[in-house]
């Protein structure tokens, strides 16, 4: 594998959708691009070692979604927080940097944004890799108990619980560790940042009304699964099989769509780049760029 010191990562601002879009990029525009969709707490940070590996094959390109990260919103945009208007933003992102054809890496939040996305040019989609991006009704584990009853009754009190839990330096921290046989592996850096970004101004609030549309993603995920079927693109779903949130049914359930999807469970947990960086590269190397 090709070391990252020819590679350098550049980080850029796009003006896309009303919205300020941070961004970083590397690899050669002439390779095959990959998008690469972050989930939450996080932002394009999470690709951090990811993208170097990869920089040689591919062009790389991992924007910040709103309210996640550097992107920028301006108050004058009078932005609402959904997952459709994830999307809309990552379809000005696409359009202003003119990117006709791209294989798509989804993570958590990444997977509903990114594959609205899909849907809305599917004939630019080459590939797809799912690192816990989930699709499936029955990927969503026990960990989502406290948010399904703030989607049942999102009254103050469940609001506030789902607060409590998630929106936290503690609640962060245990999504980046629970379920890792090698948390040594794990950058404390990374919680950290994630933890101080959303004590911005208004951040948490952002997270609750989009923890709350999060509920919208489930009536979309035949329209998904649909696109799996027409589309048939080279699939890696790569998983944490120890994900309290997504759990391993929902990586199965994607050969229902796609048989020949590769589907492959890794000993880690929700963050699988934290601990099996070198691997996914390795894995992506070979199922989305052909790589024997």
């Amino acid at each position: 594998m090709t070391m990252n010191t020819h590679y350098p990562v550049s980080y850029q601002f796009a003006d896309a959708d009303g919205v300020r879009v941070f961004y970083r990029e590397a690899g050669d525009p002439a390779n095959p691009t990959l998008l690469l969709v972050h989930g939450f707490a996080t932002s394009s940070m999470q690709f951090r070692e990811l993208i170097p590996l990869l920089a040689d094959k591919f062009h790389l390109i991992a924007p910040d979604l709103p309210g996640f990260g550097f992107t920028e919103i301006p108050e004058k945009r009078h932005y609402h927080y959904s997952f459709d208007a994830l999307a809309q933003t990552l379809v000005g992102f696409v359009d202003t940097l003119k990117l006709s054809r791209y294989a798509l890496y989804i993570f958590d939040y990444g997977a509903p944004a990114g594959l609205r996305l899909a849907l809305h040019y599917p004939e630019r989609v080459t590939g797809l890799i799912s690192q816990n991006g989930n699709a499936y009704q029955e990927g969503l584990g026990d960990a989502w108990e406290p948010v399904r009853a703030y989607w049942e009754n999102p009254s103050a009190e469940n609001r506030q619980q789902v607060s409590d839990a998630m929106l936290n330096l503690e609640g962060i921290r245990w999504q980046y560790l629970h379920g890792v046989k090698t948390p040594e592996r794990v950058a404390p850096e990374t919680w950290t940042l994630d933890t101080l970004l959303l004590e911005r101004p208004g951040n948490k609030e952002i997270q609750l009304d989009l923890t709350l549309d999060y509920a919208n993603n489930l009536t979309r995920y035949p329209d998904f699964q649909d696109f799996f079927r027409q589309a048939q693109v080279p699939t890696l779903v790569i998983w944490g099989e120890h994900d309290p949130f997504f759990i391993p049914p929902g990586a199965q359930a994607w050969k229902r769509d796609n048989p020949n999807a590769v589907v492959e469970f890794l000993d880690t947990g929700h963050f699988a780049l934290e601990t099996h960086v070198e691997h996914i590269a390795k894995r992506i190397r070979q199922v989305i760029g052909g790589e024997a």
